[in-house]
């Protein structure tokens, strides 16, 4: 799918409630208070009409950590998987491009969000963390004058000239990433800002050289991180073109 095509992808799906597997879903809009903030947050409750609640599980165990994802997809397809039936691996928060906070499930449950092998125990650390997706298609592969998706070649996502929509770096395996739009980072910060109070979460962020890295001591540090710093092979998210000083300093203010 191209770029420019997925802004009518997302409204799409607002519009219908229907993801990439034919799931329908009741979206219901709400707004609710940052705790010691003065400020809101919208976003938009999205529970499938079959009432399915089997993709997490309905414990509250003590969370002090939040980690960001990409989803690797388009948001329809994201939902889709996301609330896929007896599946287990969920979270509780995607992040469309047009900046829409989605929620599939009350943030004090948990699913598995970070995969085998993962530092601490994908079940231990997995119930401490709270994810949040960002729907992006995350590595991006040049052929010649444009970038295609890692799933097909034919599947072209922009022109290589669209420099705004892609960044170039080199990093765990691949030379070139989808950015990220404005609308996605002022609803992270909103976001962020609402956990951490919610949760008593610091708003912590590791430095700079070690936000690509992972850390083995990561599961000591209370804030704000990413699936790589779990994950020393098959992830790349959040990737080099999230922009982290962005959101530290919208975090922080």
């Amino acid at each position: 799918m191209q770029a420019t095509d997925i802004n009518a992808h997302e409204r799409d799906f607002d519009r219908t409630g229907i993801d990439s597997n034919g799931k329908y879903h009741l979206l219901e809009e709400h707004t609710v208070e940052i705790p010691g903030e003065s400020n809101e947050m919208m976003y938009v409750r999205a529970k499938p009409l079959s009432k399915d609640e089997s993709y997490f599980y309905h414990n509250k165990p003590h969370k002090d950590q939040i980690v960001l994802h990409y989803t690797v997809g388009y948001l329809k397809g994201d939902i889709a998987t996301l609330t896929t039936h007896d599946y287990h691996v969920s979270v509780p928060f995607v992040i469309g491009r047009n900046g829409t906070i989605y929620n599939l499930f009350f943030s004090g449950y948990w699913a598995y969000h970070l995969g085998r092998n993962a530092v601490g125990g994908n079940t231990a650390r997995s119930k401490a963390t709270i994810g949040i997706e960002l729907s992006n298609i995350g590595p991006l592969k040049n052929q010649g004058n444009k970038l295609s998706t890692i799933y097909s070649d034919s599947d072209t996502y922009c022109s290589y000239q669209d420099i705004q929509l892609y960044k170039e770096a080199d990093f765990r395996g691949h030379k070139f990433y989808a950015t990220f739009t404005d609308a996605q980072y002022e609803s992270l910060v909103t976001l962020l800002r609402y956990l951490t109070a919610r949760y008593d979460i610091r708003r912590e962020f590791l430095p700079a050289p070690e936000r690509f890295e992972t850390k083995l001591d990561i599961t000591q540090f209370n804030g704000i991180v990413s699936h790589v710093n779990y994950r020393r092979h098959g992830k790349q998210d959040i990737g080099p073109a999230f922009e982290w000083d962005r959101v530290i300093q919208g975090v922080r203010a």
